[in-house]
């Protein structure tokens, strides 16, 4: 009979400490696979993966954040018939007549 493996997950934390010290490079990926039980070939992976996401890390702006184009009109409806309600109210208050 053949036994099943369960898969190994990793928590992000710990994929980011094994990739970063890939990436320090004071030990040879073989010996960091070796620390951590993970096959080197994954610590290259994190490594990559963390590298070609360091570019990403800092692209975000601050200040507000825009406006969906696709919410715009909705939320500008809204607003609309908002402000109609309080005109009517308004002119109701104040007896004013207008059409």
């Amino acid at each position: 009979m053949s036994e099943k493996r369960k898969r190994n997950t990793y928590s992000p934390e710990f994929k980011a400490k094994v990739g970063l010290e890939a990436i320090h490079g004071l030990k040879t990926v073989n010996e960091i696979g070796q620390t951590y039980g993970v096959h080197p070939a994954q610590v290259t992976q994190w490594k990559k993966a963390i590298l070609d996401q360091a570019g990403t890390i800092f692209e975000g702006k601050r200040g507000p954040k825009p406006v969906a184009e696709k919410d715009a009109p909705d939320r500008l409806y809204g607003e609309i018939g908002r402000l109609k309600m309080e005109l009517d109210w308004l002119k109701k208050k104040s007896g004013i007549s207008l059409p």
